[in-house]
């Protein structure tokens, strides 16, 4: 069945509009998390996420709610810890990230059988999502991009660095929580669309590829929201075509997009030649 047949399925026009939305989400965020050298976070939050949904399934409850609270929970977590220990934001990460891979597979080993919405938090399940779940995804999105859009400038200064932004003013620690917060809320209303396990290469890879482009913020946004979008969509429709899982086939997708961009990197040429 081709592309054109599936569009009147609304399972598959759902799936297109959640994957337009998690490349426009997901890559924005990544940009701040790329130019600030913390891609760890993206590995750590969307894991976080992914544990705190599995215990919010075990307790019955909404998996969105807990995935949120727990990548809330380790987003305050990150910044004292590093902090108090005067250690690198990333050796943090690191401590948090095993701690929530270990806590989610005791999560998934103490459900019961069958365990099908614990495999669709690490997998995710792009091709069930409902249009309430599309709807959700996008007030988040815009809640983000409206987020990042009021305090441009200040996240901007703290991404050039801390200790000039603190110098000038800039309330530093809450914008740099405020930006884990976001990421945190980006990865829990995606995980249904790559799954916690992969979620966090759709945060780093268009951003990336973007990088290797250009040295404007601004356009360096523009290119990754493109980017993201391109390997969302083009994964979907590779996974519809083929028959193969659709978390997977958006990764693959996004891991190609980033491969090309650095083939073609006129930085990583300027670079090499200075």
């Amino acid at each position: 069945m081709d592309l054109a047949a599936l569009w009147q399925f609304p399972f598959f026009r759902n799936a297109i509009y959640a994957s337009l939305l998690c490349g426009v989400g997901c890559a924005s965020v990544g940009v701040f998390i790329v130019c600030m050298r913390i891609p760890f976070i993206g590995v750590t939050m969307s894991h976080a996420a992914m544990t705190g949904a599995v215990f919010a399934v075990l307790a019955g409850v909404d998996p969105l709610a807990g995935g949120f609270a727990l990548a809330l929970a380790c987003s305050f977590f990150i910044g004292p810890l590093a902090e108090s220990s005067r250690m690198n934001p990333n050796i943090s990460l690191g401590v948090i990230f095993s701690l929530m891979m270990g806590l989610a597979f005791l999560g998934i080993g103490l459900a019961p059988e069958p365990k099908t919405e614990m495999m669709g938090l690490i997998w995710g399940n792009i091709l069930l999502l409902s249009g309430s779940d599309v709807i959700r995804m996008a007030v988040v999105t815009a809640v983000v991009l409206a987020v990042i859009k009021l305090f441009y400038k200040e996240f901007k200064a703290v991404m050039f660095s801390r200790n000039l932004a603190a110098a000038v003013g800039v309330h530093e620690r809450m914008i740099y929580y405020l930006l884990l917060a976001l990421c945190g809320a980006t990865v829990t209303v995606n995980l249904d669309t790559v799954g916690g396990l992969m979620l966090f290469s759709m945060i780093v890879n268009p951003a990336a590829a973007a990088w290797q482009f250009t040295w404007s913020l601004g356009r360096m946004f523009a290119l990754s929201t493109v980017l993201g979008v391109l390997s969302t969509v083009s994964g979907i429709a590779a996974s519809a075509l083929l028959d193969l899982p659709s978390g997977a086939c958006v990764v693959i997708s996004s891991s190609l997009v980033f491969g090309i961009a650095l083939i073609f990197s006129p930085k990583r040429r300027q670079i090499g030649h200075g």
